[in-house]
């Protein structure tokens, strides 16, 4: 029998300690109701514009009746939960552990530690009517590009992406365009979010995506796709994009179909 080392035996411990944040996670954001997950750098200040942005942006949401989900730290997560928290609305702030210990801003009414990013990134996914992104640095565009890859591959339904600020996000967007498609992802893929420039777009966008569904496949138009006859869900939100043949597990794509020749029919065996 093989000698465990410490490693191994810290290893296991481990496995509580992250089943811990998930039990406290999920216990806490179940009494939450609908949310509105809210990103952006933890350096920005409180005289700038951006921070001005975001926290009307919450406060507006709030008064709305959306409870405000950010990272917990300063910076536009401050101001979300700032504008959210003057407002009277639910202010929760999902800490992380970080060497450079990141301290809670004190507009919260709900507070979460976490030691493990994926833990923590699953409460902002799990319990959000609807993400929205602020300029920000690797932290935000990683939960951006996770909730990207999530509503792509139909492992979550699809809800209002909104970026603010087109100045800061313009180049990427075209970076999709340029560089992802067609070969790495299908152009409807690119209009999985919106780019707003205003709080009052972003709250108006949340607002009726919510309520109709807008960025649900079942509300949006059939579209036939090409060459086989099959259906799929067109985003009205992309205009103008041409239905094509998607690859497995996109968006609107076809759920992984089995092949012809490895169907076997009902009462025969499988050849050798």
């Amino acid at each position: 029998m093989t000698k465990r080392t410490p490693m191994d035996i810290q290893d296991s411990w481990r496995v509580f300690r992250i089943m811990a944040e998930f039990v406290e996670g999920f216990e806490t954001m179940a009494k939450v109701g609908k949310a509105v997950s809210i990103f952006g750098s933890a350096r920005t200040p409180p005289d700038h514009p951006e921070y001005k942005a975001a926290e009307q942006t919450a406060r507006m949401l709030a008064e709305a009746g959306f409870a405000i989900i950010t990272g917990g730290g300063p910076g536009i997560m401050e101001a979300a939960n700032k504008g959210a928290f003057e407002a009277g609305g639910q202010s929760i702030g999902l800490n992380i552990t970080l060497p450079q210990e990141q301290e809670a801003n004190r507009y919260q009414t709900i507070t979460l530690d976490f030691h493990y990013f994926y833990a923590r990134k699953v409460m902002f996914v799990k319990y959000a009517s609807a993400f929205v992104c602020f300029p920000g640095g690797y932290g935000t565009l990683d939960e951006f590009v996770e909730v990207l890859t999530l509503v792509q591959t139909l492992k979550i339904e699809a809800f209002p992406i909104v970026l603010y600020g087109s100045y800061y996000w313009r180049g990427l967007i075209d970076w999709f365009r340029s560089q992802l498609v067609p070969r790495f992802i299908d152009p409807e893929d690119v209009c999985i979010f919106r780019l707003v420039d205003t709080p009052q777009d972003v709250v108006r966008l949340v607002k009726m995506g919510v309520k109709r569904h807008w960025w649900h496949p079942v509300d949006a138009a059939l579209v036939k796709v090409a060459g086989n006859g099959e259906s799929r869900r067109r985003n009205p939100l992309c205009a103008g994009f041409k239905a094509g043949n998607t690859g497995e597990g996109t968006r609107y794509g076809r759920r992984p179909q089995r092949s012809q020749k490895d169907h076997v029919p009902p009462g025969k065996k499988p050849q050798q």
